[in-house]
């Protein structure tokens, strides 16, 4: 049944490209809309997940940093240095601003830096400096070129003028950036020289930062100390929160749109060969081996397709953040087994339909031209 399925498949090729392009073409929608998503909420999270820091010390009860406020006295470094399994302390101030350059406004994250910063810096620089200087910021590579600025350009920050000093990559979404600035001039301009937003913290080596985490909130008052992993699952979190109504519209629109187009492609294409069937059951084939020939030939469209869909939408990814969108699309495993098992099921209940007819059809009915 097998063999008699693949050459009924492959004997009409516009046949097979139509139906295997509309599976494509549906699987594409959905895990494009859905690696919009994942991509998102990877680069929302970029800064702490490419940190370099081990645990981050925020103010007692602030578990994130989008949509929320931390301040902590200064002598909380000396607190944290001391406890033991710590390596380094890095003390940065954060605020989310605009980068302004004529007219152009793009939202950031700004982040004020220590001289010689151990952790919190930009983790890759594609022109100019690693760590700005004095009255000098670095940018995201993405805004630069949208604003139409380069090295040694001026452009306001906390209402202030900085010199593009630096620019980075992998540091801006669909909705911000990260821009970096010296610790000491964010105080200045902020007002805020006693204090540090969070505290990035690297661990010594055969240290757990789940451990030295714990020890910091034991030992140092009016703190919550999270891992790396911990304080992102939590960023992840509120920012999934907030958009959850909007991505999950869109989700199912896409994932309802996708099947139905699946759902009618095997339909259609099952009915187009329903003469072809009609032959077999003629020649003695029995309605239980038809069966098996309709349920090999959907599999394999749909699984050709399927294949197509997730290399169509791989091309994608790679091609879209060339694009100077500052969008980054990433396929997430468990969303392509969800996809897999949804098309397997939509496949086999499309496929119910035209069975029942061909189980139904009278051989004669062949001969005479009254199959369709």
């Amino acid at each position: 049944m097998l063999r008699i399925a693949l050459r009924n498949l492959f004997q009409n090729k516009v046949r097979l490209v139509i139906a295997v392009g509309g599976v494509a073409l549906a699987l594409m929608l959905i895990l494009a809309l859905d690696a919009v998503v994942g991509g998102m909420e990877t680069k929302l999270t970029a800064y702490i997940d490419y940190s370099g820091a081990d645990i981050f010390v925020a103010q007692s009860g602030v578990r994130n940093m989008h949509m929320a406020a931390s301040a902590l006295p200064l002598s909380v470094k000396s607190q944290v240095r001391a406890v033991p399994g710590v390596a380094t302390v890095t003390p940065v101030l954060y605020l989310t601003n605009v980068v302004v350059s004529g007219e152009n406004r793009h939202l950031a994250y700004v982040i004020g830096l220590p001289p010689n910063a151990a952790a919190g810096a930009p983790w890759r620089i594609v022109a100019g400096k690693a760590l700005p200087g004095p009255r000098e910021v670095i940018i995201d590579r993405g805004v630069a070129e949208q604003s139409g600025v380069r090295l040694g350009d001026t452009v306001e920050i906390l209402g202030a003028d900085f010199t593009v000093a630096g620019l980075s990559e992998g540091t801006a979404n669909l909705t911000n950036s990260v821009a970096f600035i010296v610790r000491a001039d964010f105080a200045r301009l902020r007002g805020e020289a006693a204090t540090a937003s969070y505290v990035l913290v690297t661990v010594a080596p055969g240290e757990s930062p789940d451990v030295v985490a714990r020890r910091i909130e034991a030992l140092v008052h009016d703190v919550t100390a999270q891992t790396r992993r911990e304080f992102g699952a939590q960023e992840r979190k509120v920012i999934n929160d907030m958009s959850t109504d909007v991505i999950t519209i869109m989700n199912m629109v896409g994932v309802l749109i996708g099947m139905a187009v699946m759902a009618l492609t095997v339909y259609t294409a099952t009915l187009a060969r329903r003469a072809e069937y009609g032959v077999l059951k003629a020649l003695g084939a029995r309605n239980r081996q038809l069966c098996g020939v309709v349920l090999a030939q959907a599999l394999i469209s749909i699984s050709i397709g399927f294949l197509l869909g997730v290399g169509s939408t791989l091309a994608l990814a790679a091609i879209v953040p060339h694009t100077g969108l500052n969008l980054f699309l990433q396929l997430r495993s468990t969303v392509l087994l969800k996809v897999g098992a949804a098309a397997i099921t939509i496949t086999a209940v499309s496929a119910i339909l035209p069975i029942m007819q061909i189980a139904g059809l009278d051989p004669a009915m062949v001969f005479r031209g009254k199959t369709k």
